[in-house]
């Protein structure tokens, strides 16, 4: 398996099917990822379309040197960052606004489905976010712990460390919300 990395060579020679398979491939689990790191659905889109965006202006910038999925990821990251470092501040929601975000809780409903995973994403909410960042990266889209690292800026360790509290984290709110684990 070559992660991306044919379809990024056609791309960059000049396929413009292979950008389209490129982004019908990781758009929806960056949208996922960057949705936890930001918690604004519309937000998580709309730096998704921006990372696809930077991987069009600036096809040389991928090296080869990682998975096509990890530099992806390490894009989406940065431009979360910068987007929370921007709208840092306190946000007042006007009235006529309520209902529009009424109507993204009840997509969140539809799409969580399951009553566990919906505890179980409460619990995610309730932990750090580097716990959660570094869960979802190894867990949600089955990137390495090295793969992880480089999105995330840390190393190998780190994240190995920040997966074991994260999961231990998560098992003390889920047994205080009264889950119980039948493995």
């Amino acid at each position: 398996m070559d992660n991306g990395a044919s379809s990024y060579r056609r791309f960059l020679a000049g396929d413009e099917n292979a950008f389209v398979e490129i982004v019908d491939e990781y758009r929806e689990s960056l949208i996922f990822f960057l949705y936890r790191y930001v918690g604004d659905l519309h937000a998580a889109e709309d730096l998704a379309e921006d990372v696809f965006v930077e991987v069009l202006l600036h096809p040389k910038r991928f090296r080869f040197q990682c998975a096509l999925k990890t530099w992806i990821f390490t894009i989406g990251r940065n431009k979360a960052v910068d987007f929370l470092r921007k709208t840092s501040r306190l946000q007042v929601v006007p009235l006529d606004e309520a209902e529009r975000l009424a109507e993204v809780s009840n997509l969140e409903d539809a799409v969580l489905g399951s009553e566990e995973k919906h505890l179980l994403n409460g619990a995610l909410g309730e932990i750090s976010e580097d716990y959660r960042m570094a869960l979802h990266l190894v867990y949600f889209e089955d990137l390495s712990h090295e793969e992880a690292a480089r999105v995330m800026k840390k190393n190998r360790k780190q994240v190995e460390n920040l997966v074991y509290r994260g999961k231990q984290s998560l098992r003390k709110i889920l047994e205080r919300e009264g889950y119980e684990n039948e493995r």
